[in-house]
């Protein structure tokens, strides 16, 4: 059988389905740079979105089972031929798999015209195919170690399907959204907790940083194990005080976890600098989820949503699509200044996000400002990052 390397050189189709991360990075990124404004836009009254569902909830699901699902595909798509040492999904089943992708999105937007129901069943359909093949991947390459990422996928799915649920029988609630946001915040605390201190490890030996290993111990067992049952108490009861009292605490051990990659000494690499920043992001936004059950006068849940969607998961789904498609295309391991400049934009979009939410009186113009900042990130990585994804990989 030949080996992943030898098949994509043997691959002679679109260069865009020749690999997971390619269809998934660009239109994922895409879609990030245009629902933001979209909202923002929808909120001043300029233009009508949502569908059969409103532009609120339209916003909220696409954002999460929309542009974050075909982040995380792309990721897996890519990751799961090395966990495996199987052949990656590509050519017909990688533009199938995109087009599933694609159906939901065209389906959420025309939800009105087509009726909310056929809009479900469309959409629905993507997250559960994904899980269904990295399930046949990781079975059939014995690899279970990665079985929780599978599982979390699965849950995912399951989170998609109660916010359509939802929003057949009742109209658009949160708890679906809720259920999705909770399945990203354990992901980026797994597979962050794995990659940020590998790529740190590796950069500290390439640069012959004399810093000690930081192995998988006690305290990375005890932030995750914290933050799984934090966010199951959040599920269940998101404004009691015994869910603010774990968030903290989770939050807390978050850091703990991240002071020890010693992410301050990498500041000459931002390409890996980006990753200590998302998982600080990370903690930042535990700590908001605890703000907005403890004192919810003070911090709202939308302001705390936004710290982990538009903070942690913005500035993590950055920093990995950038490193994985450098790395992935044969280009140098290095943050360019088009680079630096989207991590810039993303951090600078998330924080003005939430600082919109405590200027009330310019809300709507702060939220504007906000949603350009963070979508031009986006765009740029469509720009720059695009012309990597659309081409072949660069050979020496």
């Amino acid at each position: 059988m030949a080996s992943t390397a030898e098949q994509l050189r043997q691959y002679r189709g679109p260069v865009l389905f020749s690999f997971g991360f390619r269809p998934f990075f660009l239109f994922g990124a895409l879609l990030a740079s245009i629902l933001p404004m979209l909202a923002a836009l929808s909120m001043a009254g300029a233009v009508a979105i949502g569908g059969a569902h409103g532009a609120i909830a339209y916003h909220g699901h696409e954002m999460v089972f929309g542009f974050l699902a075909a982040v995380v595909t792309g990721f897996v798509m890519t990751a799961v031929p090395n966990w495996t040492g199987r052949l990656p999904v590509l050519g017909w089943r990688l533009f199938g798999l995109f087009s599933l992708w694609l159906a939901g999105r065209i389906a959420m937007a025309a939800s009105g015209a087509i009726g909310a129901q056929a809009a479900a069943v469309i959409d629905c359909m993507f997250l559960i195919v994904v899980d269904l093949i990295v399930l046949r991947e990781i079975a059939a390459g014995k690899n279970w170690r990665n079985l929780p990422v599978c599982f979390l996928i699965g849950l995912f799915a399951l989170g998609n399907v109660l916010w359509h649920s939802h929003a057949l029988n009742q109209g658009a609630g949160q708890f679906g959204l809720r259920w999705g946001v909770a399945v990203i915040a354990i992901l980026l605390a797994l597979i962050g907790g794995r990659i940020t201190p590998s790529f740190t490890r590796n950069w500290f030996m390439k640069t012959k940083i004399p810093v000690a290993d930081a192995p998988f111990a006690i305290v990375d067992k005890m932030a995750l194990g914290a933050i799984v049952a934090a966010m199951i108490v959040w599920l269940a009861a998101p404004t009691d005080i015994g869910t603010a009292v774990l968030l903290f605490a989770a939050s807390g051990l978050h850091l703990c976890r991240l002071a020890r990659w010693r992410g301050w000494l990498t500041t000459a690499e931002p390409l890996v600098t980006i990753l200590h920043v998302g998982y600080l992001w990370l903690a930042a936004a535990l700590s908001f989820l605890g703000a907005a059950a403890a004192f919810p006068e003070s911090v709202s849940i939308s302001t705390a949503f936004h710290a982990l969607t538009a903070g942690a998961a913005g500035v993590m789904t950055l920093a990995v699509m950038t490193r994985v498609t450098r790395g992935h295309t044969g280009r140098a391991l290095t943050a360019d200044a088009p680079t630096i400049a989207i991590y810039v934009l993303v951090n600078l979009g998330a924080a003005s996000r939430i600082a919109a939410s405590f200027w009330l009186s310019n809300y709507s113009a702060a939220l504007t400002v906000a949603a350009a900042l963070w979508s031009s990130a986006f765009l740029l990585f469509s720009l720059v990052y695009g012309r990597y994804l659309l081409t072949p990989k660069l050979t020496s």
